[in-house]
């Protein structure tokens, strides 16, 4: 009788000590919704985007970050979305000249989501498992360590980049894709000369990584 009651008050407290363990290592409140842990998502957000390591490696940006119209601001959910142009640059050609006539640069793009009602990481969970992604195919996915609550590095079947990270209500994407131009049309439709130096993306796998936690920083004390 008693052993069994105090067995069963036992395994209360150690069930009530795994809940509370879990519900606080997802970032959840006491009262079921999730921990802003500081961030703030708001319209002048964009600022965030300084891109520091990106500027340094790639060139500097072109324009101040501009802020698309997707934005949301409602009591359950705060979502900014930006975009940065990088300075273009001229490719050398395939013989070794010094203008291909083909130009390329780079453009980043960041999302930025503070869920206040419902917890985002379970559906961040499943998303590591997407195969396409607004109609392009993910070619790898690899974990991030030491960056929020999880984080997730995916790399794009067309070679752009996006660091994803969930910290307790908050969801930070930020992504760096490549394009080039042709000289004219006519040589566009057959596709960049063999022997072009093309954008190498991963070489600036670090520098995406160093951003996006410095994004998340700014959105903490902007």
């Amino acid at each position: 009788g008693w052993r069994g009651v105090l067995w069963g008050g036992a395994g209360a407290l150690a069930a009530s000590a795994v809940w509370a363990a879990a519900v606080f290592g997802y970032g959840i409140g006491g009262d079921g919704k999730p921990d802003s842990r500081g961030y703030r998502v708001e319209s002048d957000s964009c600022a965030a985007m300084e891109l520091k390591a990106l500027s340094k490696a790639v060139g500097r940006p072109a324009t101040e970050p501009a802020t698309e119209l997707d934005g949301i601001e409602h009591p359950a959910l705060h979502r900014i979305s930006c975009t940065v142009n990088f300075t273009a640059a001229v490719l050398r050609g395939p013989g070794g000249e010094d203008d291909s006539g083909w130009a390329t640069g780079y453009h980043a793009s960041l999302t930025a989501e503070l869920h206040k009602e419902t917890d985002p990481r379970p559906e961040f969970e499943a998303s590591s498992t997407l195969t396409e992604v607004d109609g392009t195919g993910v070619d790898r996915v690899e974990r991030v360590l030491d960056l929020g609550d999880l984080a997730y590095l995916l790399v794009m079947e067309d070679e752009s980049m996006s660091v994803r990270v969930v910290d307790g209500g908050a969801v930070v994407t930020l992504t760096l894709a490549s394009w080039m131009s042709p000289p004219d049309m006519d040589q566009g439709r057959a596709g960049p000369p063999d022997g072009l130096d093309r954008p190498e993306m991963l070489a600036y796998r670090a520098d995406l990584i160093s951003d996006t936690r410095a994004v998340m920083k700014a959105l903490k004390t902007g």
